[in-house]
């Protein structure tokens, strides 16, 4: 990947394209003509490791509200629901991941995108979606707290 960014999450790279913009809750919104398509960064999927069920709870058209629970996910480390990253219409879903999710583990910045929202609200800033130099800066302030809960998991 030429134009990116990467953080390092202890000894893995996590890579992040320039080409788009990133949500806290660790999407990535490449725009699409008047619509985002959204997917996991990097980071993401290396603290998932191994997707292998993803379950929607919402079928497409449908307003979204930023936050609002929209499905879930479950992989090797983690069983999680997924929640909508800003508010708009969510227009399709990426069907091949209904069966088989793969594309998330291994082309996460293509293949592996998730859905599709057209009228995305933001605020002159860009809110709440972050550019990728914001969404790095967000990393550093969230990686020690992560680091303690995967800790924490092992020592269970």
């Amino acid at each position: 990947m030429s134009d990116s960014l990467v953080f390092m999450m202890g000894e893995f790279e996590a890579t992040f394209p320039t080409d788009r913009k990133y949500a806290k809750n660790h999407m990535w919104a490449q725009p699409q003509g008047d619509t985002y398509r959204f997917g996991f960064s990097a980071y993401a999927v290396r603290l998932l490791q191994d997707v292998y069920f993803l379950d929607w709870s919402i079928d497409a058209p449908v307003a979204l509200r930023e936050r609002m629970e929209i499905g879930s996910i479950e992989s090797k480390k983690a069983e999680s629901d997924l929640y909508a990253p800003v508010s708009g219409q969510l227009t399709t879903f990426n069907e091949e991941l209904l069966s088989d999710p793969s594309a998330i583990n291994v082309d996460k910045y293509n293949a592996g995108w998730l859905f599709e929202i057209a009228q995305v609200e933001l605020n002159d800033q860009g809110a709440p979606l972050l550019s990728p130099e914001e969404y790095l800066k967000h990393l550093e302030q969230v990686w020690e707290v992560t680091q303690r809960t995967i800790k924490g998991q092992m020592n269970q």
